[in-house]
């Protein structure tokens, strides 16, 4: 809890996107994000919007700040949700349509994993083809095991069904995995599991305006540029049940030149990300 509170405490801009953002969702987000209760924030219904929000209260603080800085920025990504805010960023989407996206989205993949106990497990310290037979070995007939996040050299998360996540996280420790962590998730998400999700996601995005970025978009689906709004709005339905292709974005981003990196949602995940990827690319925060 206290996502964004210094901001919106400090900000009369933050404060006035956080009201922006009550009309949409119709509660009270700040409340929320600064006073839970924290099983209430926890569960993806509310954890998306919430994320989504503070992470573009920072980018406004940011642009206050730093105008220069936001001025010159050529591209855009973010990590599994963060690609909304990155669609926002870019002009894609205007705010509350892309916030209303999101509690769709959030709704919908809540009630895909209330469907069947699943859950994701990260395993560090091995590569992709070792993790992948260890999900191919592990996985049970009529189960889903499969590799979601492809994060950094070393970190590579896998989803499934709860007994799949166990039986992966149990093979790994005995390949010789530094690290096996269950993820304090509400379930499968970028698994076959959240299909559910994507037909309810699939009719709110209909409804929604996208436009053309004004700044290259990277996409987790492929790891590659799109600018053409109905592939954005193809390649968001996919990526709920695609792998995260994290690493592979920030190096297509890297091979171009580009050295300077912003984080600017809650923590310092993806900035940790960046040091596993190339530590001498500079990779600054906005909020902590």
């Amino acid at each position: 809890m206290g996502m964004g509170k210094a901001l919106y405490e400090s900000s009369p801009a933050a404060r006035s996107m956080f009201e922006r953002a009550n009309a949409v969702l119709g509660y009270d987000l700040a409340d929320l994000c600064f006073h839970g209760p924290s099983e209430k924030l926890d569960a993806t219904s509310f954890s998306q919007p919430a994320l989504l929000v503070t992470s573009l209260v920072a980018l406004e603080e940011m642009r206050s700040q730093t105008p220069d800085v936001v001025l010159a920025c050529e591209a855009a990504a973010g990590l599994s949700l963060g690609e909304y805010t990155a669609l926002v960023f870019s002009g894609a989407v205007k705010f509350e349509d892309g916030l209303r996206l999101v509690q769709k989205r959030g709704e919908a993949m809540q009630a895909a994993a209330d469907l069947e106990a699943s859950g994701m497990v990260s395993i560090l310290g091995m590569d992709q083809p070792a993790v992948q037979a260890i999900c191919d070995e592990s996985r049970s007939e009529n189960r889903v095991l499969q590799i979601a996040n492809l994060l950094c050299p070393g970190n590579i998360v896998v989803s499934g069904h709860d007994d799949m996540c166990l039986a992966a996280a149990e093979a790994a420790n005995a390949a010789g995995a530094m690290k096996t962590i269950p993820l304090a998730v509400a379930g499968a998400f970028h698994t076959a599991l959240m299909q559910p999700a994507v037909e309810q996601l699939e009719a709110a995005l209909a409804e929604v305006p996208l436009s053309k970025p004004e700044i290259l978009f990277v996409s987790n689906v492929d790891a590659s540029p799109h600018d053409d709004p109905e592939e954005i709005r193809d390649l968001l339905l996919q990526q709920v049940c695609s792998p995260v292709l994290w690493e592979a974005s920030m190096r297509f981003l890297l091979e171009r030149q580009h050295d300077q990196f912003y984080e600017v949602g809650p923590g310092r995940v993806l900035r940790g990300l960046m040091k596993r990827i190339n530590r001498k690319v500079a990779c600054h925060g906005v909020i902590e």
